[in-house]
């Protein structure tokens, strides 16, 4: 969360004093939020959900996928990418990101197989992926673009469009750690007519009659997750706040970047980027020569070792490694008859091309509301630990300034991290 106010506070109890806290016939926040933010992104529809779990797995659902599909994703997302696919019956397959710690569209194409249906590009800590060469490989290969932009909130790719309406269809997450909150919620952006209702019914399966029935979609059963007013009123607000936040944070990236690009002579160099005057912004990335390095970066400059980031990497996705994709064993994809032919191997080693670009690659944050004070401490700072940790001068000649901790819960810091 960046920033949330009195505006927020006002919203939410306007809602509360007006008893208006359901969305049908009731209150009018969760429409007024989703027609706005389909035109902020530019797509004919966009449905809230509770979450951007929720969100992934009706964009799944609503495209048609689901037992016997493989999902080709990354091996570096928050592991409801890899669950999401679970949830809808079908096999994830683990491949490897490359140096934008995004998806590498080589190793797309290289796990294409027999059963593989869809990929799930993701703009992993608001980073963009090569959206180019994804639906490239896509439209060549006759597979289905789900865009995880849970992380990609208010950024755009290199001609403009916003992350998320780039693909056959997007899921968004509005948790407390996103660019924009309610807490919790998230959403699917379409423009297909079809894929929008059938979005909406994976999302609440009795949406059909609070709205009324359409002959074009047969209704189906999902479990619920609809979003309250409480949810849409907060987003209406933190969506007038979006477009300043961001472009705050791209000035503060270009500042920082501009600033260290001297350390490239050291070892020290910005990780490649696809789009970078129109991403999020909500992180410098670095790679250094080694893990070694960018640990003895990490401990001296408030920043993140991007591999010691937990839940964000497949080798701590314990439900798919232990072949868990479900509580009732009959419902597990792993074992389900029409998913025989699938891919369902999997290793902690199988993407070790990944494991050591993350190991290697840190993150320093930024902020909307850091002052040009605080930007030029992180500058500094970066250049202090990158002399130190790149052996040109020694740790008693580091002189931090106001080197504040990173929040480690928002990164899932591993122990010792």
């Amino acid at each position: 969360m960046y920033e949330v106010g009195q505006e927020e506070i006002d919203a939410v109890s306007r809602v509360i004093r007006d008893r208006a806290l359901f969305r049908y016939g009731v209150g009018h926040e969760c429409d007024r939020f989703e027609a706005r933010y389909a035109a902020h992104l530019g797509v004919k529809h966009f449905a809230l959900a509770a979450s951007g779990s929720n969100a992934l797995a009706a964009a799944m659902t609503a495209v048609g996928l689901g037992p016997g599909d493989e999902l080709i994703i990354p091996a570096h997302t928050y592991m409801a990418t890899a669950t999401s696919v679970l949830s809808v019956g079908a096999i994830p397959i683990i491949v490897d990101v490359d140096e934008s710690v995004t998806l590498d569209p080589a190793a797309v194409e290289a796990a294409i197989g027999p059963r593989t249906r869809a990929v799930v590009p993701v703009h992993m800590w608001g980073a963009a992926c090569d959206m180019d060469a994804i639906m490239e490989i896509a439209a060549r290969r006759n597979l289905i673009v789900v865009e995880d932009a849970c992380q990609g909130v208010g950024g755009g790719y290199k001609d403009g469009r916003k992350l998320g309406a780039i693909g056959h269809i997007g899921a968004f997450s509005f948790n407390y750690f996103k660019n924009m909150t309610c807490g919790e919620g998230g959403g699917v952006a379409v423009n297909d007519d079809v894929f929008a209702e059938r979005a909406r019914c994976a999302i609440d399966p009795c949406h059909f009659y609070w709205q009324g029935r359409q002959d074009a979609v047969k209704p189906f059963s999902a479990n619920g997750a609809r979003a309250s007013e409480l949810m849409g009123a907060l987003l209406n607000v933190q969506l007038d706040r979006l477009d300043g936040m961001i472009g705050r944070m791209r000035a503060e990236k270009t500042a920082i970047l501009e600033a260290t690009r001297s350390l490239g002579n050291l070892g020290l160099r910005p990780a490649p980027m696809h789009a970078p005057d129109h991403d999020c912004a909500a992180q410098v990335m670095y790679t250094l020569p080694s893990a070694e390095t960018a640990r003895r970066f990490a401990e001296l400059c408030p920043s993140v070792v991007v591999g010691k980031t937990g839940r964000h990497t497949y080798v701590e996705w314990d439900q798919v490694l232990m072949g868990a994709g479900a509580a009732h064993p009959a419902m597990n994809p792993f074992t389900m008859p029409a998913n025989a032919e699938c891919r369902t191997t999997y290793s902690r080693d199988m993407c070790a091309r990944s494991l050591e670009i993350l190991g290697r690659t840190v993150m320093v944050a930024t902020h909307p509301a850091h002052t040009a004070q605080e930007t030029g401490d992180i500058i500094h700072n970066i250049g202090v630990a990158a002399r130190v940790a790149l052996g040109e001068v020694s740790i008693d000649q580091a002189d931090l300034r106001n080197a504040a901790p990173v929040d480690a819960q928002k990164f899932d810091l591993k122990q010792g991290a």
